[in-house]
């Protein structure tokens, strides 16, 4: 098997970059939603964000740690096999009523990717948004009450173009990026010339990018260790309300998700306080997905969240 292309050499892509290490980082940001055009590294980005990953330690004396899974949920994907159920072969041989784990129980420490999410069924999005939250998946079915952990990274990807999310079911996501294709010549060519070289030696192309892929790693194992000393000023939460009230997003999911976002990247990088600079990089992915629609403004979302941060906080 050969090695996944290293996160350190994606080229762009910055701030699909930043939202998978602060969800990574914090998974209680609530997951990243990617959403554009394709073949723009949506499903690489991710894969390879969790080899960058320390392995999660074993339960079992001697036994190595396991590597971070990515569990691919495919469309048309039944609710049984997603939370899991009755092992049918079990209860026909011997009578047994078993739980046979789901998807939910695979991605258990990992992530969960679905691409074309907005293509998905609701009540499966539901389903998956809802335990990304509670961090426990419980089924109640065919004779069988089971709970377990299922404490994971969801990220969902799509082309808008091809249908869209419910507002309901896009407010539950925590962040949410724009991924396009890149329109500066010297950013595609690099592009192209890091797959190429990669594609034809993985295992060099690895070795080379190791220092880098070891920089990134420490950074976020030191950044978990450092979330829990954050502390979340009264200033970064009046500027994080400020900023949601000029928008008049619904509820208060949104100040919560930047709060949490933004206290995550501080962490990451190393900062010993939350300040304008960390709501301000956040910012965008919290909320754009948030705002209503407005009959009398065209622009785009992130327009339009862009436009509030110059007039609450000042441009920059």
């Amino acid at each position: 098997m050969r090695d996944p292309y290293p996160f350190a050499a994606i080229v762009g892509q910055q701030e699909l970059k930043t939202a998978l290490l602060v969800a990574a980082l914090d998974p209680t940001v609530g997951g990243v939603l990617a959403l554009g055009d394709r073949g723009t590294g949506k499903s690489t980005a991710v894969r390879a964000l969790a080899a960058l990953l320390p392995p999660a330690a074993s339960t079992k004396r001697g036994e190595a740690g396991k590597a971070v899974p990515v569990v691919d949920l495919p469309l048309g994907v039944t609710e049984d096999r997603v939370v899991g159920g009755l092992d049918l072969e079990r209860a026909l041989a011997s009578g047994e009523k078993v739980f046979a784990p789901g998807l939910l129980a695979q991605a258990h420490g990992g992530f969960l990717y679905v691409d074309e999410v907005n293509l998905l069924e609701d009540h499966i999005v539901d389903l998956l948004i809802d335990v990304a939250a509670s961090g426990e998946n419980v089924v109640e079915r065919e004779g069988l009450s089971v709970r377990h952990p299922a404490r994971f990274v969801l990220v969902g990807s799509g082309n808008p173009e091809e249908g869209e999310l419910r507002p309901q079911l896009l407010d539950r996501f925590g962040l949410a990026v724009d991924v396009r294709t890149p329109t500066v010549l010297a950013e595609r060519v690099e592009v192209v010339r890091r797959r190429d070289a990669y594609e034809r030696d993985p295992q060099g192309f690895a070795e080379t990018w190791a220092p880098a892929q070891d920089k990134l790693r420490r950074q976020l194992v030191a950044g978990r260790k450092r979330l829990a000393t954050l502390e979340v000023g009264t200033e970064v939460l009046e500027q994080a309300a400020r900023l949601c009230l000029a928008l008049g997003t619904d509820g208060l999911r949104g100040e919560l998700t930047l709060v949490r976002a933004a206290r995550a990247l501080a962490a990451f990088d190393g900062a010993k306080v939350i300040g304008l600079a960390q709501l301000r990089a956040m910012a965008l992915p919290a909320l754009r997905h948030r705002l209503r629609r407005n009959a009398l403004d065209d622009s785009d979302a992130g327009t339009r969240v862009q436009r509030a941060i110059d007039d609450v906080w000042g441009a920059a």
